[in-house]
């Protein structure tokens, strides 16, 4: 089973994924962008003010398709579970919400996100939401580079929105607001019925 962990910066994705660790020690925990010569491409786009969205965009959907066949579609083939912090459908939001708001002639930029992994991705089983306001998120994260902007971050958090209303069943909505101790309890009790089922 492919589990991830999706959200706005600052919605704490990562504190909940540290803490998955203890309670399911023999699972694959991955991250994306990845730690491999792809995800360092990416970070240093990210850092980037004037990086190219359309060439940013292709630089993640890269560091996906070489985290798909060197990490994810190995460790379910040998029938591990698979909690990933990010995965697909921040794509489909981030950059989603990047490219609308770039000089590109693109229609429906989301959309041509999704299409891009169509193609070769492999959608997760199920996906827990941090539900978190954009203002907040922005506050809780520092502002540290150009994905955590509340302007911006409202338009991913729009579209995070538009793929929890497209797929209901997969998506597990958890409120970000609460403490980390209750979130964490609240992820590992949906994590913990899904593996049930």
């Amino acid at each position: 089973m492919l589990i991830t962990l999706e959200g706005l910066d600052g919605s704490g994705k990562t504190t909940v994924w540290e803490a998955l660790h203890d309670v399911y020690p023999d699972a694959t925990f991955t991250r994306e962008p990845t730690d491999s010569w792809y995800g360092d491409a990416v970070a240093r786009s990210m850092g980037d003010g004037d990086a190219d969205p359309l060439a940013e965009l292709f630089l993640y959907t890269a560091d996906h398709a070489n985290h798909l066949s060197e990490t994810i579609r190995p460790a379910l083939a040998d029938g591990d579970l698979v909690i990933s912090d990010r995965y697909s459908d921040s794509r489909f939001a981030y950059q989603g919400a990047a490219l609308a708001r770039a000089d590109v002639d693109i229609q429906r930029p989301m959309e041509y996100v999704q299409g891009v992994h169509a193609a070769f991705s492999r959608e997760p089983d199920a996906t827990v939401y941090l539900d978190l306001d954009p203002e907040t998120a922005a506050e809780r994260a520092g502002r540290t580079d150009k994905f955590e902007r509340d302007g911006y971050l409202a338009a991913v958090g729009e579209n995070y929105e538009r793929l929890l209303d497209a797929d209901p069943g997969r998506f597990h909505r958890v409120d970000a607001t609460r403490s980390p101790e209750d979130v964490i309890a609240r992820v590992e009790s949906i994590v913990a019925d899904l593996l049930d089922r």
